[in-house]
């Protein structure tokens, strides 16, 4: 693999700064296509160097199976931007998902990275054809198959993002990463290999792959809710109350907003206290920094800190963590877990 480019090298209260400095809006967009892909390292430098002179922010992903990016754009550049990718054959018409609320932050720099997959699936390419996807239904077929009692409707992405919002009737293979979720998603729609079994995520760039993996795997009546949660939001609010919204809650997004709300249902609760909350926060202790739920209560009562240990360990002398944090005493089985609750 190509190594990173030597860009961005400024720290993040800085990269802060500047941005807080900015006297112009951005505009949040998030676009992928699976597109063969060659010659990474020139790709990821010249579309760089164009992107980074129209005051880009964000994070991209290349490979050889195409692009995924989530983006900040100075809302003046948006056009500019459209056109910059209209110059390749590859990126053309690349449809933008633009965000359902603005953030103050989104993102503080700009990357591109070249990587295996741009979504990690641990799966062998035998295992799916991206020629053969499901069906991509809109907003209002989406309704009616969520409507429909024979269908099964299955949330594709993680737990943690499944807790916080998801459509109504929608099931969830309660797994922590995607590669872990094809298996187990496949396994909950048995019986439904002749029956409509509907997938969505949160763009629509996990179910591509996903739909292609069930068809391998002998479901015919595949459909992927087109543009994700994200364009379903929008093609319901373009409808001015005519196309009823079936989404519950937050949608969780990978940028510094965590998350943008869909309606007004709070789904999750807090993982501390229990008390009703969808506010995702980083674990403090930075040997730890797990995702998980806190209310603001618990973070008035016991910090920003996931578990007793975590805040005990961030008082101890900083060479003493870094010693502990190198000779494994201090580690957790996963960086997406549920809290417990501190006594």
């Amino acid at each position: 693999m190509a190594k990173a480019l030597p860009h961005n090298r400024l720290d993040k209260p800085t990269l802060q700064r500047l941005v807080d400095l900015e006297c112009f809006e951005r505009t949040t967009i998030s676009f992928y296509r699976y597109v063969p892909f060659t010659d990474l390292a020139n790709w990821r430098d010249k579309l760089y160097k164009q992107w980074d002179a129209l005051r880009v922010l964000g994070r991209v992903y290349l490979s050889t199976e195409g692009i995924n990016a989530q983006i900040s754009v100075p809302t003046s550049n948006v056009g500019y931007l459209r056109q910059a990718l209209d110059e390749y054959e590859e990126l053309r018409d690349v449809p933008f998902k633009i965000a359902v609320e603005e953030p103050e932050t989104s993102f503080l720099k700009l990357t591109l990275k070249v990587k295996e997959y741009i979504v990690a699936d641990g799966l062998p390419h035998a295992e799916y054809d991206l020629s053969q996807i499901g069906e991509h239904i809109t907003a209002a077929e989406m309704n009616d198959l969520i409507a429909d009692p024979e269908s099964i409707v299955i949330d594709m992405r993680n737990n943690y993002e499944y807790e916080i919002g998801r459509f109504e009737k929608a099931v969830c293979p309660n797994t922590d990463t995607f590669r872990e979720a094809l298996p187990k998603a496949v396994e909950m729609a048995k019986g439904y290999e002749q029956k409509p079994v509907v997938l969505y995520c949160t763009g629509g760039i996990r179910c591509e792959k996903a739909s292609a993996y069930f068809r391998h795997h002998g479901f015919e009546q595949v459909s992927q809710l087109h543009g994700g949660i994200i364009d379903y939001d929008r093609q319901v609010k373009a409808a001015d109350g005519d196309l009823p919204c079936r989404y519950r809650g937050k949608n969780f997004v990978f940028d510094g907003r965590r998350a943008e709300a869909i309606s007004d249902e709070v789904l999750s609760v807090c993982h501390q206290c229990d008390a009703p909350c969808d506010t995702h926060v980083n674990c403090a202790n930075k040997a730890c920094n797990c995702l998980y739920l806190q209310c603001e209560v618990c973070r008035r009562q016991y910090g920003p800190y996931c578990q007793p240990e975590c805040r005990a360990f961030t008082k101890l002398p900083e060479a003493e963590q870094l010693e502990r944090i190198r000779a494994g005493e201090f580690k957790t089985e996963s960086g997406i877990k549920v809290a417990c609750k501190i006594s």
